[in-house]
Order: C-alpha cells, then structure tokens, then sequence
C-alpha cells in the first residue's frame, strides 16, 4: 500500500454513513501528481474511494481538519495536543458503490476500522459521473473536480420530480437558467415543450432561435407574438381582485351570479356543454363590458311615482364604450323620481372597474386580441386557439415575457396563466396534448415575487398544486429565486433536484440545507464560498451529489451586470436621450 500513490490513509471510525478517516503521517503531500496529474486531497465535495473486494466505496469530504477527528479522541486533544502525532483527518459521507464498471448510488455495505482509503482519480471519476442514458442526459457544464469532465443531468428526472436553482443576486442564476434550457431545447425532440415565466424579459436573447417569445407591446419583427390572457378564462375571484375596491361578500356573491348568467348565455351559443357544469369559474366567453353596464344601470335607475315604471332614460349608454345609462335624478322627499332600493351600493366599486376597464395597459387582459367576446359572448378564437399559439409554434421553449404587465397585478396574472395551462393539461391528460403524453416544463423565474411563503393567492395555489400532483399529470416545474427563505416551504421541499449557487444569507443558507438530503447538509457552509456560475448539484436528477461549473452562455442574459469602469469611459450621452426616456414612459412602451 506504502508504494500506491493513491493510498491516503485508513478507516479510523464509522457511524451510519459518516466515515472518519486517519490520513498516514508520512504521506508525502496534499498536492501528490499521479500520471502526470495533480490533485488537492481534503478538498470539501471531492471524493475518495474505499475498495471493499469487488467492490468500491465512494463518498463525498464534508470535513477536514481537527473537528473531523472522532468525538472522543477530539477531547482526549484538548487535553493534550501530542496525542494527534502528526495524523491529519477527514470526515466523508458514503454516496454511491461501484461494482465493475457499474456505479449506483447507494451503498449496501460499510467500511469498518482500518480499511484503506484512497483518492479518486480520473479514471474513477468517469465510472461515477458517467452512465448517463444518452437520449436524456443534458450538459450543463463541467465537473468542478475535474474540469475534463462533462456535468450531465438526467433530464426526465429533472422534469418530472422538479428542480429548484436558488442563488444570491450574481451568483449566476440566469445564466444557469439559460443553459439548462438551452441544453433541453438543443435535444432532437420536436414535441418538446418548455413554458417560462419571466417577470424581466431576461431569456429571449439568450434562447434566440430556440424559443418564441409572447410580451405586451409585441415587436413582429423580431418574431415576437401578443402576449393575450384572457380575462373570462380567470377565475371569478381572482377576476374581482383585478379591480381595485373592495367588495361585500353578499355583493361579491350577488356579481357572480350575474356572471353566471352571462357565461350561461355564452354557453349555448359554444353549444355541447352540460348546464349543471356551468360555474362562474368556467372559462366560458362573456362580455364584461356587458356586466359592467348591467351592474351599472341597475345601481342608476330611478322609477315613477307607482315606484315599478322606470323613469324615461336622458342619456343611452352604450356598454361598448362604457357609458352609463342616465336617467333624471331622484326627487327629495316623497316626490317622483325614486331611487332603485333594492341597488347593492357599489357604484363606488363600478367606477373603479370602469377605470380599469378602460385603462390600455390592461389591453392584454380585458382586449386580447381575437379573444374579446361579442355581447352575447361569441369569440373570434377560443383557448384551443390560445393553447395552440402557446405550445404550437415549432419552438421547444415558450416565453412568457411578463415585464410589461402592471407590477400590481403581475402576481395574480403569474397565477392565473399557470392557473388555465395546469387545468387544460389536468382535463386533457388522455389527450395526445395532455401532459401524460406530451410533458410540460414550467420554469418560474423569480419565483420568490409571487409564491411567498403563507401568502394564499392563486399564484401560490396553483404551484403548491403542481408541486405536488404535477409529477402524476405530466407537469414539471423548476423553481428561481434568490431568496429561498421567502419561498413556501411546502413547494421547496417537493423539489427532487437543488442546484444551489453561491449563497451568503444566513436563513437562506438554512432553508437550502433543510432540502438538500441529510448527509449532505454540511456541504452548504460551502455556498458562500462558491465561484460565480459554480454550484452545488444533489437529488434526483444527478447520479451523484457534484460541484458544477456552468457554462457560459453565448449572449449575455439581460441581468448581467453593467461594468461601470467601461461604460462610464464613453462620452456623455445627449440631452435629447431624456426626451424618448420620457416618451417611452408615457407610452408605457420601449418602442
């Protein structure tokens, strides 16, 4: 063994899957070179090997140093220093077992006390991190270990049992993002479908060519498409909390059924629906022009003297353009006219939803384009048209381009697109279309503005949900965010893969080791020390937990920081250069 330049040292002690290990005292370097190689030895996250016959043991170094030593032997050092005699120690978690040319996680049997242990080279290193099935391995990177070697995910495990990227700002989270997805998209699968949510239009120039990009304020050219939601595929409740104003729970009750009857009119128009199935949650066509009027002319109306006759309109409405029907003011007293009293008193609420109504930065919402209802409810288009657009483009990745959208609102409408993509994939699943036969990718950048920990929204709704039933429906997701510790802890933990980038937070760092498997919570004291694009790779979609550096992608991602020494070396920009920052402010509009 003396004569093995890979032999470092035994087994001095073993508890569950933590192995103590003695490092020889007369090994002659922490940097040996082995066939013209150099390796550092107690690196945390590199790994050693201990060979048990046919088989090899592997583990990860979690600890170097004094601490590492046994518990016992660590007292009996304080108390006397000599007895360590120039021995060096290293703690590791067993990982995974290599039999032959086969490596599995897991391992079926221990190391005892005295057993040899020994670096990983190389060659080892390519049994560990190969065995990849070729059709679903993606590469992201490298293997910080050893940067000859590809870091490869097994992407029907990151798909299916969902992933989480977390990271402080900088870290390169965005740049992670695009080269997962890229590396997805460069796959030869022409059903493939990746769904992305990004609040900042960070990945359309980053994805060019791979990707078909939906915003508000579209530029043709570019490729791009309208970005429409439509309002009558939302639920009622989170419809009514687009507007501002606050309402009864009587009013809000006595404004479904309203809508109610108006999708029920819409309903027979579409024809071949069940009537009892009709809520005011069905995503049917109907005009909310034509509610607001009701609602509106039914608060306005005043009677005649018998107090059953309307009074004689002044002024047609017009419920196209918002106008309110005016009928001649009540009279004081016991005079004609009379006020409506059976009105709910929410005139105050119709203002508010007439103003929104006509507000153009909500043209997406309330006038989508193909998609807004006629006033007996009828549509040029209908969802099968818009899901089509979506996921029927050619393009493997669909890119929701939110940053455009009222940021008020820009949590409500996250949830609600996730909402309607979720129910026609659960409702169509034994469809050729349904995620059962045609998975789906939700990717949810940053994911900490809308799904805050104890926060019930629609947002927060509907990921719980695919978080957790997701994986039976053909629906996976992959989390983004930089502050975990917002995060519900419910949806994290339902995450199979973490790939955690550099991280300085405390309670952040905390929340990442409680979702990282147990062995391998001490390896987050690493994040914070990791290199920007570095990370740290553990669960279901790696064969064994790694140190990953990620590629850099070809064009740089829209949040990359601007380098101030470079750019402020250039000439002072023009005056003129306000007048369009300010045009393009009052237009709403980068155009």
């Amino acid at each position: 063994m003396k004569h093995n330049p890979t032999h470092i040292g035994q087994v001095e002690s073993v508890s569950g899957n933590s192995v103590t290990i003695k490092m020889a005292s007369n090994y002659p370097s922490n940097m040996p070179i082995i066939n013209g190689i150099v390796y550092r030895i107690g690196q945390i996250g590199s790994f050693l090997k201990i060979p048990l016959g046919y088989a090899n043991l592997y583990g990860l170094i979690t600890q170097a140093g004094v601490l590492a030593m046994p518990e016992s032997l660590l007292m009996a050092y304080k108390e006397n220093p000599s007895v360590v005699d120039g021995h060096r120690w290293l703690r590791m978690i067993l990982v995974g077992e290599q039999i032959g040319s086969s490596f599995e996680r897991g391992v079926l049997q221990s190391p005892t006390s005295g057993d040899q242990v020994h670096l990983v080279t190389n060659e080892d290193l390519r049994i560990v991190y190969g065995g990849y099935n070729a059709q679903s391995a993606i590469v992201i990177g490298n293997q910080s270990a050893s940067e000859g070697l590809a870091a490869q995910l097994d992407m029907d495990k990151l798909i299916s049992r969902h992933c989480a990227i977390l990271g402080a700002t900088g870290s390169g989270k965005s740049n992670a993002v695009s080269i997962l997805v890229k590396a997805i998209a460069e796959k030869p699968f022409p059903s493939a479908r990746v769904f992305m949510i990004d609040p900042h239009g960070e990945y359309a120039s980053t994805l060019s060519g791979k990707c078909r990009v939906f915003r508000v304020g579209s530029n043709p050219e570019a490729g791009e498409e309208e970005l429409c939601v439509p309002f009558w595929a939302l639920p009622f409740k989170e419809l009514m909390a687009i507007f501002p104003g606050k309402l009864s729970d009587q009013n809000e009750d006595y404004i479904r059924s309203k809508a109610l009857e108006l999708k029920r009119i819409s309903a027979s128009v579409i024809g071949g629906l069940r009537e009892e199935a009709i809520t005011a949650d069905s995503p049917i066509p109907f005009s909310i022009n034509q509610l607001w009027f009701d609602l509106d002319n039914f608060e306005r109306i005043t009677f005649k003297a018998d107090r059953a006759t309307p009074e004689n309109l002044i002024t047609v409405g017009d419920p196209a353009t918002l106008r309110s029907n005016q009928y001649p003011p009540a009279g004081l007293g016991s005079s004609a006219p009379f006020l409506n009293t059976k009105g709910k008193g929410i005139l105050g609420f119709l203002d508010g939803m007439r103003s929104r109504l006509l507000d153009q930065r909500y043209n997406f919402l309330f006038r989508p384009g193909g998609y807004s209802p006629s006033p007996n409810g009828a549509t040029p288009n209908d969802l099968p048209s818009l899901f089509s657009t979506w996921f029927g483009h050619g393009f493997p990745v669909s890119i929701l381009d939110l940053s455009a959208i009222p940021s008020n609102i820009m949590q409500t409408i996250s949830g609600c697109i996730l909402k309607i993509t979720y129910d026609a994939l659960y409702w169509g699943q034994n469809t050729l279309v349904g995620g059962k036969k045609q998975p789906l990718l939700v990717v949810l950048d940053e994911a900490h503005a809308y799904l805050k920990s104890g926060e019930d929204s629609i947002s927060s709704r509907t990921v719980q949900a695919i978080a957790k039933e997701g994986r039976k429906y053909g629906v996976g997701m992959l989390l983004v965010t930089q502050r975990p510790s917002e995060l519900d802890e419910t949806v994290l933990s339902q995450c199979g893969s973490i790939i955690a980038l550099r991280m300085t937070n405390t309670r952040d760092k905390g929340h990442v080791s409680a979702a990282m498997q147990d062995e391998l919570r001490e390896m987050a004291e690493v994040l914070s020390s990791l290199r920007t694009g570095e990370a740290i790779v553990s669960g279901e979609a790696v064969r064994i937990p790694s140190r990953v550096k990620f590629f850099q992608a070809a064009n740089a991602v829209k949040s990359s920081d601007p380098i101030a020494s470079k750019l402020w070396a250039k000439e002072r920009p023009k005056a003129s250069e306000y007048e369009i920052c300010v045009r393009n402010w009052r237009n709403q509009s980068f155009n």
